[in-house]
């Protein structure tokens, strides 16, 4: 080739050779000439580089290294919080199981106690019953005794066994009961005109005020159509003496059934001391 000088390439011997690679082993200047002329130079100065990288490397690793060491250490507290927690919540949940347990058998009772407090309701609304029935045949019983006194008083007046005053001395209390008044008067005033019998005369009658209205009574053992009368005159002279409108009521033992008849026409309310089944 034009412009090119080709060397002549001497090939060494095996004697040279191992003289050079023993001068390579024991002159290091020598060896390191070598190796710059064989371009080993640059390629320390790579390996130098390459060196520090990995030094650098290793300390970014060595970092990281006690950072991944710090979150093991963090996440080993978690992990121990959270097993605190679990046990914390272990015992609420077993706190709870008991309550729970309590809870029901608390009301099991209470359903025991309610199933008893119905039943003595029961017994309760049975005996109330039982209590009213016997009131209510007491109260007949009562009432039939009365019955039979006011009976028993009616007959004695009628067979002259007891005189008229004596029977209406008797009588007052059943005043009181049928006109449900506590309290009755006698009204005694000196008829003049004669409005009651045909000519002057003492009147007397009893005399209730019930909310304001005023009750003459009469109490007989035996009623007639003039007992009714009677009774209807000595209203109308009450009226016209105190001024007020009055009711008449003839109380009676046996009662005349014509006098029903008056009573209704003179206004008269007629109230027999038993009822008249009974007599």
């Amino acid at each position: 080739m034009e412009g090119v000088c080709v060397l002549p390439v001497k090939v060494l011997s095996r004697e040279e050779k191992e003289r050079i690679l023993s001068t390579l082993e024991v002159d290091r200047e020598f060896r390191y000439a070598l190796m710059g002329l064989l371009g080993f130079k640059e390629l320390l100065e790579r390996f130098s580089r390459l060196e520090e990288r990995q030094s650098k490397l290793e300390e970014r690793q060595q970092r990281l290294e006690e950072r991944q060491l710090k979150l093991e250490e963090r996440f080993a507290r978690l992990e121990e919080r959270q097993q605190k927690l679990e046990e914390r919540f272990a015992r609420i949940e077993e706190r709870f199981s008991r309550l729970e347990e309590r809870q029901l058998k608390l009301e099991e009772r209470f359903a025991l106690v309610v199933e008893r407090q119905q039943r003595l309701e029961e017994r309760q609304l049975g005996l109330e019953e039982r209590m009213a029935k016997v009131e209510e045949r007491l109260a007949r019983v009562e009432e039939e005794l009365r019955d039979t006194r006011r009976l028993m008083f009616a007959i004695s007046h009628r067979f002259g066994m007891i005189s008229e005053a004596g029977f209406r001395e008797a009588m007052k209390y059943v005043v009181q009961e049928v006109l449900r008044v506590a309290k009755v008067e006698k009204w005694v005033y000196r008829d003049e005109e004669g409005v009651v019998y045909g000519y002057p005369s003492v009147i007397e009658v009893d005399v209730a005020v019930h909310d304001k209205t005023h009750i003459l009574v009469e109490v007989k053992s035996r009623v007639s159509r003039g007992d009714i009368a009677e009774l209807a005159r000595i209203r109308d002279l009450y009226e016209k003496v105190k001024g007020v409108k009055a009711k008449a009521v003839v109380i009676g033992g046996f009662i005349d059934p014509k006098a029903y008849e008056s009573a209704s026409k003179l206004n008269v309310e007629v109230k027999p001391m038993v009822e008249e089944k009974q007599l």
